[in-house]
């Protein structure tokens, strides 16, 4: 991976799972893991078909953590912001997501991007899953996001992306963490919080951007689950999904939110600790309504 040794240093690499119900899927996602993950999140949502016993059995140094609310926002922001390796990288449990392509993300992040989100809409990109509704959905959502946003991207709901850890610690996501007590998790399998569902990719793709950090599209092939349904509903979560993005632009000041450093200066700094794992707590939240 030439990228990564231009800088002259291999980076550490966390892998954040959110699961509920996949053990079936678990062995082939795990089989699939590259060597350059030095840390596996997963982050069960209250799974009762022995997920978290066959990711341990296949992964025995894994990184096992619960959440109290329902939703896969809310585990994916518990995995992100605990993790702690340089970059993370975020990617799906039932096969959907390619982790071969895992290089390729962090590779995009070493050529001087904040943030490394996939596409299914730039060859040799592609989707096993896409229904009329879906296709027809994304398309109408990402042309929102690029007017409002000012970006120029092909995709958006697609739950495969990398991040520098910084990145992730800077964006305002310990807000979305910290509502899961405000939720009962008995009461529905349905999140219920702003940004604990499928929305969250969005959140976190437009707030990258609002904030004034560099994004980078990298090409994906997204397949079809191996076992069991999928979760998620096109219209109901479609909704969600423009909802937050019209959240995520008109409920923030851009001008209060912008990084307060260069790409270069924070390319800089990644690579002088990009192979020293840093603690969670070395890194101090940012108030979401205060300058980056």
């Amino acid at each position: 991976m030439s990228n990564v040794d231009i800088l002259g240093s291999r980076p550490t690499v966390s892998l954040v799972l959110p699961c509920f119900n996949e053990a079936k899927n678990l062995p082939a996602v795990f089989a699939k893991i590259p060597s350059i993950v030095t840390e596996v999140i997963f982050v069960d949502g209250g799974s009762h078909d022995g997920s978290v016993e066959v990711a341990r059995a296949l992964r025995p140094n894994i990184v096992v953590l619960g959440q109290e609310a329902p939703g896969k926002g809310l585990a994916l922001t518990i995995g992100l912001l605990a993790a702690t390796s340089s970059i993370v990288v975020m990617a799906d449990t039932d096969c959907s997501t390619d982790l071969d392509e895992l290089e390729s993300f962090v590779a995009a992040l070493m050529d001087g991007a904040d943030l490394a989100k996939g596409t299914r809409h730039l060859p040799p990109g592609g989707s096993d899953d896409f229904t009329r509704i879906r296709l027809l959905g994304n398309w109408i959502l990402v042309r929102f996001v690029n007017l409002l946003f000012k970006t120029r991207w092909t995709d958006l709901a697609y739950g495969y992306a990398a991040f520098w850890t910084d990145t992730v610690r800077a964006i305002g996501l310990g807000e979305i963490r910290d509502l899961q007590h405000e939720v009962n998790a008995g009461t529905s399998r349905r999140p219920q919080i702003y940004g604990h569902g499928f929305e969250i990719e969005t959140l976190m793709f437009c707030r990258t951007a609002h904030f004034g950090y560099t994004v980078a599209e990298v090409p994906s092939h997204e397949h079809l689950r191996v076992h069991g349904g999928s979760n998620l509903n096109a219209l109901r979560d479609g909704l969600r999904v423009l909802h937050c993005i019209f959240q995520e632009r008109f409920s923030r000041t851009a001008a209060r939110m912008r990084a307060t450093t260069t790409l270069a200066d924070r390319m800089a700094a990644r690579v002088a600790q990009s192979s020293v794992p840093t603690s969670p707590a070395e890194y101090p939240m940012a108030d979401p309504s205060s300058p980056v």
